[in-house]
């Protein structure tokens, strides 16, 4: 799908992976970028941005430009969410592309705390079924419609020292892929974006944790810019994974050929921290 004159909404939109993208959708001059965050007021900030940017390339192409608008959204929160897709279809028309980024990391094993299970479930999945949930019936009674479900690597490969990531992850891709099988044949086509390690915030706290050491002993850690070009590329060729860094799908393919091997190089790793 090519993004030219489409209405694309990011959530965790303000900052990282999120502003990123947005940046870059901004260059293929979509008709609408709405920047969906629990802060507001970077939200705010990144909308005049992305709208000062338009105006300039549209005045030196004789269009229109870009409208962006903020919206604030917390996510685990599903009344939020069906706010956001109301607003930004009644403001800028019917939703194209649907980004749901938005994501929070937290260590720990199966003994981390219920309310922080219940927490990381909400944000990191259930914030994606309840924007289906507000999309799909309106993309499939016209046949089109585009979702984008950040989910990360180890939601294919797992993450060392966190269990609330690792298995909220994988529950991301499988939701995906379930909408992909489902709705594939109704117009709808779905990406997955599953990158390693990004310089974002979120990679910056998780280097002090647990899984710090083996972050820091595997995989390349590439800049969000980077993720934000591999997201327009997936886009447009319609691609279920987006993968910015292509070592994963050797690893995946591993894990896939040979579990018992893949896990045997998992235990190594996580003996390292």
């Amino acid at each position: 799908m090519k993004l030219t004159d489409k209405v694309i909404v990011v959530t965790g939109g303000a900052h990282g992976i999120g502003a990123a993208m947005l940046r870059r959708f901004a260059r293929e001059q979509p008709r609408a970028l709405v920047v969906a965050d629990r802060d507001l007021p970077g939200a705010e900030a990144l909308a005049r941005e992305l709208g000062a940017s338009s105006a300039s390339s549209a005045s030196s192409a004789g269009s229109a430009g870009t409208k962006a608008s903020a919206v604030a959204c917390d996510v685990s929160r599903e009344t939020d969410i069906v706010a956001l897709v109301e607003r930004a279809t009644k403001e800028h028309g019917a939703i194209d592309l649907f980004v749901s980024n938005a994501g929070i990391a937290i260590g720990g094993g199966v003994d981390a705390p219920d309310d922080e299970w219940r927490r990381i479930f909400d944000i990191n999945l259930m914030a994606h079924v309840w924007a289906a949930r507000a999309l799909l019936p309106a993309m499939a009674a016209r046949g089109s419609g585009y979702l984008v479900a950040t989910a990360s690597a180890a939601g294919l490969l797992s993450m060392v020292g966190s269990a609330p990531y690792s298995v909220t992850k994988h529950a991301a891709v499988a939701l995906a892929e379930w909408i992909a099988i489902t709705y594939g044949d109704r117009g709808i086509k779905v990406s997955c974006l599953c990158p390693l390690y990004v310089n974002t915030d979120m990679l910056k706290g998780a280097l002090n944790d647990a899984a710090g050491a083996s972050i820091k002993a595997s995989g390349e850690v590439i800049e969000p810019t980077a993720v934000a070009d591999a997201v327009v590329a997936g886009i447009e060729a319609e691609k279920f994974l987006i993968l910015p860094h292509p070592e994963v799908l050797t690893y995946f393919q591993r894990k896939a050929g040979d579990y018992d091997r893949w896990l045997a190089g998992m235990r190594k790793l996580h003996a390292v921290k």
